[in-house]
């Protein structure tokens, strides 16, 4: 199962729903419409402000800029806390989604024309023309980084992967220590070359890994790759490390094991048992009431070990919310993020665990971490308490 085939026609029935998606129920009232609301109030109040002579030409136009940044990372978390019934393609693909309203919102100048998307359809060649102004926006502004993010998903989901790669491209140059943006690259630099990872795209992802070996699109990414070589085995033990880092039991979780399986019957090898090794590391993770407040319920709780003495890589990786918190845990081999850094193999580790504001694995300023002290790998009654802020 080539992930790529599914992942283009996803991409196309993503924009194509969008495209022909109806105007809501005015009953049903969405998190994104809401945005678009309080967006439209306080744009009318520095309308107004402009207007009567309280604020100067310059301060309007550096308010709306910022009006419009808020706006755009309220949608991106918007759209992301949409239910997940995803496959592993859908992270692969899952960029994809704030398109709807992102390429609107920062295409389009006038509070009119957002309620006017908010009460239509809008065409394709709507969608054409508002790609085209945010690229010459960034003509014009080429450092702002987000803006190519942007410009690179919009012209992912409208199959236009050549431009689409140049976009991230871009980006990547200016930040190239962002995991997320060099596999979207990567995702789009094979999409552009014949649907193939081989090359350039897989020196693209296996650098994402480096940074951040828990992203979980580079993930999808390394394992389609080894596919395609008909490295089925490598294949399945990559993707097997995305298992940790989803819900167990959830939809996700059933679409990962099915492609682990799918990859281990092409190798001619039975469904791999549990991966065996020291026995079960144990303990709770609790969130300090001190820094409570600085939490939401949605975000990412990562729980992982590291050894004591030894390589950074995570050892054992679990994933789960703040809502959960406290709540035990329990890493074994099952959970390696690599073959050959397991649980069992270092006498000592660390467990930790770090709130993500951002989703990722990798520290960002403002996530909520704690850890233990040094324990045995099979130990029991570790506790854990999340009690610091990341600088």
């Amino acid at each position: 199962m080539i992930l790529f085939t599914a992942l283009a026609a996803l991409l196309a029935a993503a924009l194509l729903a969008w495209l022909l998606w109806p105007a809501r129920s005015r009953g049903q009232v969405s998190a994104r419409e809401a945005n678009v609301s309080v967006y439209r109030d306080q744009l009318r109040e520095l309308d107004g402000d402009l207007a009567g002579g309280k604020i100067t030409q310059a301060d309007y136009d550096r308010s709306r800029r910022e009006l419009e940044a808020r706006l755009l990372q309220d949608v991106v978390v918007a759209e992301a806390a949409a239910p997940a019934g995803r496959s592993p393609v859908g992270w692969v693909a899952g960029a994809a989604i704030p398109l709807i309203a992102l390429v609107v919102y920062l295409g389009v100048g006038s509070p009119r024309a957002i309620e006017g998307e908010a009460e239509h359809a809008v065409t394709a060649q709507q969608v054409e023309a508002m790609v085209a102004r945010l690229a010459a926006r960034l003509r014009e502004n080429p450092d702002d980084v987000d803006g190519w993010k942007l410009l690179g998903r919009s012209y992912g989901a409208l199959g236009r992967f050549a431009e689409s790669a140049d976009a991230y491209a871009k980006a990547a140059t200016r930040a190239p220590r962002d995991a997320q943006l060099l596999a979207d690259f990567a995702d789009a630099l094979g999409m552009a070359r014949g649907q193939s990872l081989q090359g350039e795209p897989e020196k693209l992802v296996r650098r994402a890994l480096e940074i951040d070996p828990t992203n979980l699109k580079a993930l999808a990414l390394a394992g389609t790759a080894q596919y395609e070589r008909k490295d089925y085995k490598g294949a399945a033990n990559t993707w097997r490390r995305m298992l940790p880092l989803v819900p167990p039991d959830s939809e996700d979780a059933r679409a990962i094991q099915s492609n682990v399986d799918e990859a281990l019957a092409m190798a001619g090898v039975a469904r791999a048992p549990a991966a065996k090794g020291g026995g079960a590391l144990r303990g709770e993770v609790r969130l300090s009431e001190k820094l409570r407040n600085q939490a939401s319920p949605d975000d990412i709780v990562f729980i992982f070990a590291r050894a004591a003495e030894g390589p950074p890589m995570p050892l054992a990786v679990l994933r789960k919310r703040v809502r959960d918190l406290p709540v035990t845990f329990a890493l074994d081999d099952s959970m390696a993020m690599a073959p050959q850094a397991k649980l069992s193999s270092f006498a000592r580790v660390v467990v930790s665990a770090r709130v993500s504001k951002s989703g990722q694995a990798a520290p960002q300023p403002g996530d909520l971490q704690g850890a233990s002290a040094a324990v045995a790998n099979d130990a029991s009654g570790v506790r854990v308490i999340i009690d610091s802020v990341v600088r």
